[in-house]
This record gives structure tokens, sequence and C-alpha cells, in this order.
């Protein structure tokens, strides 16, 4: 008589997300991703000076204000899940290179919170060398115990879920435009705008003064980075590339522009400013968040900027 084989049991796998750096990106291509596979995820909660101050305790001094944000997500997570997804993506190509922290991360992380047992999950895209985006997930799938074919497969679904979420969103940024208000271009990463800490109270001041946020960020990738050439042929980081290219497009469409950053944030510093030198006189401030307690400073001077756009409209 033969024995049945017994079916093997897989038992779930939970992966843990933080709400940080490329959480806002990739967040969709990653829980399709992870569910496609029948892998829970559980992703931090929105950012406090809780978590800002955590993190920073675990950061040296010269960390940016987003890698002291990261690790406090990070910390959150601890002891709440299986892994902990921290992806290092190099770039995407020549001339298409990431910032060095998103190369750095997995290490750092890995070496900061080395003695709490906590595994940590990677995948690593380097186009240069020979790793694309699909090649480093389906190498990260078969590590988590899957098959090839079921890895693509789910590849697959989150990469098309991916860019019909993104094409949603540049369609509702384009009505904005529409808006009879004063609209603000809000040019900066997606883990500053909306980061619940520092970039949301940014979005909800500009609404109370009747004006109209729309990110520069949020737009048809391939085409923005085209458009960023016309701003500078050499500029290499590509989110930042994203961004100007979105500022080029729109510039004469807005009636000022905020550029967003964290301190102190090399690649953002240079890109800056090379957009207020290239600017054509459109009203522009460039903020810088440092997440010190208070945003009474920052709330002034962005009322004087609406202020300045009233009196240049002729409405002060």
């Amino acid at each position: 008589m033969s024995k049945k084989k017994k079916a093997v049991s897989r038992r779930p796998i939970v992966i843990g997300i933080p709400r940080a750096m490329l959480y806002h990106r990739y967040s969709v291509l990653w829980d399709s991703f992870f569910s496609g596979l029948g892998i829970g995820t559980v992703v931090s909660e929105p950012t406090t000076k809780g978590i800002l101050e955590e993190g920073t305790s675990y950061a040296i001094d010269e960390a940016c204000l987003a890698t002291k944000i990261f690790l406090g997500h990070v910390k959150s997570l601890i002891g709440k899940c299986d892994y902990i997804l921290i992806p290092r993506i190099s770039n995407f190509g020549l001339q298409r290179s990431m910032c060095t922290k998103f190369e750095a991360l997995y290490d750092m992380t890995v070496n900061t919170f080395r003695s709490t047992g906590q595994k940590f999950l990677s995948y690593n895209v380097d186009v240069k060398h020979r790793q694309d985006e699909e090649k480093a997930f389906l190498e990260m799938g078969i590590h988590l115990g899957f098959h090839r074919k079921e890895v693509q497969k789910a590849y697959k679904r989150a990469k098309k879920a991916e860019l019909e979420d993104v094409k949603q969103k540049v369609k509702e940024q384009e009505r904005l435009y529409q808006l009879p208000k004063t609209k603000i271009l809000l040019a900066g990463h997606s883990y500053i705008i909306e980061d619940a800490y520092i970039g949301r109270p940014i979005q909800r001041m500009l609404e109370r003064m009747d004006a109209v946020p729309i990110r520069a960020d949020l737009t048809e990738r391939k085409s923005a980075l085209e458009r960023s050439l016309k701003l500078s042929p050499t500029l290499k980081w590509e989110i930042n590339r994203e961004i100007a290219g979105g500022i080029y497009k729109k510039r004469n469409n807005v009636d000022g522009i905020i550029l967003l950053s964290a301190f102190p944030c090399g690649p953002d510093s240079m890109v800056n400013e090379m957009i207020v030198r290239r600017n054509n006189g459109i009203p522009l401030l460039n903020l810088i968040m440092d997440g010190q307690d208070g945003d009474a400073g920052v709330e002034t001077r962005i009322e004087s900027f609406i202020d300045i756009i009233g009196f240049k409209k002729g409405k002060l």
C-alpha cells in the first residue's frame, strides 16, 4: 500500500514595513507582491515626535532627518514580525543613481539593531551590475521559500498594480490645476511630503490659507526624467531628476513653488540651489525641515509667501 504524502504547510510569514524612506513610493508594489505570495505585512504607525526622538537616539549626529525618522520606525517594528524589509537600491542604470543612503540603509540598520535578534529582509537593485528590479524581487521570493514561477507571477501583478496606482495619482493631481485657487507646487521627496510629522502639516497649513498644494513628484516618471535634462544634463539622482522634471513641466501652471527638504540632505541642497538659480521669476520658498518642536516659524514663513503671491496677483 502506497503511503500518501503529507502536504507541506508553510507557517505564515509576516513582513514589517517601516512607514518611512521609500515606503510612500513603493508601498503598493510591496503590499501587492507580498499579498500575492500569501505573506502578511505590518506597517509601522505614522511618524510622531516619539518615533523621531527614538530614531535620533540611534543615529549619528550627521544623519539626515529622514534617516533618523526611518530608524525610529524600524525600532517600533522590532519583535512584531518575522522580517523587516529594507531594500538596497543603488541605481537604475547610467545617470540614474539613488542617494547613497539607499545603498547603505540595510547594512547600517542591521548593524544598529544587531543585538535585538530581529531578522531583516532585503532586495538589491543595481542595474549597472545586471540586477534589475524584477530579478531582485525574484531572488527575494526564492529566498523566502517560494517557487520561481509563483514569485514571477506575484511580481508582475504587483508591478501592474503599482503602475496603475501612479497613473491614477497623476490624474488626480491634474484635476487640482483646474481649481480657482492659489496653486502651490510642493517639490520634495515623498518620504518628506507624506510624512505625518514633518510634511503633512505643511499641506494642511496651505489648505487653511485657501491654497492648493500640488506635488511635483507625482508625475509620469519616464517623461519627468527626460524633462529634467533640460534643467541639467548631468543631474544623476533618480528621484531628484523626477522632481526637477515635474517642476519644469508645471512651473508655469502654478502661482508659487515650495522646495521642501530635510536637513541636511546633500542631494537636495545641490539640486534645490540649481532650481532656485534657474527659476523663471515664479515666487519660490525653500523650506528645510530639521525636526525641531513647534511649527509657528514655518507657518509664518508660509503665510508671508502666500501674501507675496497675493500681492503679485493684485489681491492685496
